[in-house]
């Protein structure tokens, strides 16, 4: 009766510890880390908090990381690595708890990327992690492959701005015609009024909503799309001066592996461009993965498709 007792008691207690053990494995945590002389939010998320690090930084500039889409297309990269989605300066949650207090710059957020990254690693006693940039975060992603690669496992770049005011010249050209071929009035009209570079908030709204409208695609509420373009001074100038970046010219070369995600429809960040550079561009390692059902929302339209290219393409053929 007693061995009984005590075998009960220990399988008991075994199960518990045992629990206890997995549930400290995971990690489900929203933290503000010091990062750029102000806090920045981020939500970190894994099955196994042992796993490498993942930082998904989103595109924008002024757009929220940490938002209910995650859950589609981060999830199932969240049972192989820790995955962090970060709110960036003067966005989201790190916005309401502290506004930036200088002039936003493309080095300001280049800065704190890499001090995030630092803090990160520091943090969960890691050497190293992977990074996942889209659209505008490919301007900060690229800036830590080529100036930080000693920190990056891989860096895979998702519909990446390579030479932005190139691509948005052959892209305008494109919705002009397509705007005359379709008769649209209107969009001869307001297209007519756009100058690349933009001069203005309106241009660029002119643009990005043709640029939806004329493939097909759904910008929601019109008068919060616009807001977007035109009472955001700010982040217009950023956008601005992101747009200049000639990656062709400036960055030949990086130290550490390069994956490229590109949508085959993709007119934004224009899929030629991509293709063209990744072609020319040297590096440890390289891959190019294209999406023929995507534009530019590459992790909107097909989320299953790029995380099982991280999972089974990418993570097997890079040492930890």
């Amino acid at each position: 009766m007693i061995k009984a007792f005590c075998s009960i008691f220990l399988f008991s207690v075994t199960i518990l510890l045992g629990s206890q053990c997995l549930a400290q494995t995971k990690i489900d945590t929203t933290e503000a880390i010091p990062a750029g002389g102000i806090k920045q939010v981020v939500k970190i998320e894994g099955k196994d908090r042992s796993k490498p690090l993942f930082l998904f930084i989103t595109g924008g500039p002024g757009s929220e990381g940490i938002y209910d889409e995650n859950k589609f297309y981060l999830d199932e990269l969240k049972k192989h690595f820790v995955v962090v989605a970060w709110d960036q300066r003067n966005c989201g949650k790190t916005l309401k708890l502290n506004p930036s207090p200088v002039k936003l710059t493309v080095k300001l957020y280049e800065n704190d990327t890499h001090q995030l990254v630092t803090a990160l690693l520091k943090q969960f006693h890691q050497k190293k992690l992977f990074i996942m940039g889209w659209s505008w975060g490919t301007v900060l992603g690229f800036y830590m492959a080529d100036k930080h690669p000693e920190q990056v496992y891989a860096y895979m770049a998702v519909s990446p701005a390579v030479n932005q005011w190139e691509s948005e010249r052959i892209s305008l050209n494109e919705l002009k015609q397509k705007a005359v071929q379709q008769k649209n009035k209107r969009a001869i009209a307001e297209l007519a009024k756009v100058k690349i570079p933009f001069e203005n908030g309106l241009q660029n709204y002119y643009d990005r909503k043709w640029l939806s409208v004329l493939n097909g695609e759904d910008i929601g509420d019109t008068t919060e799309f616009k807001k977007y373009f035109t009472e955001n001074s700010e982040m217009t100038a950023l956008f601005k001066e992101a747009n200049y970046i000639d990656l062709t010219v400036s960055m030949p070369k990086v130290n550490c592996p390069v994956y490229f995600f590109v949508g085959r429809n993709d007119h934004q960040t224009n899929y030629l461009l991509s293709e063209k550079y990744y072609k020319q561009l040297a590096a440890p390692k390289k891959n190019i993965f294209w999406f023929y059902k995507s534009g530019h929302l590459v992790p909107v339209t097909e989320p299953v498709l790029m995380q099982q290219v991280v999972i089974k393409q990418i993570l097997p053929h890079i040492t930890l």
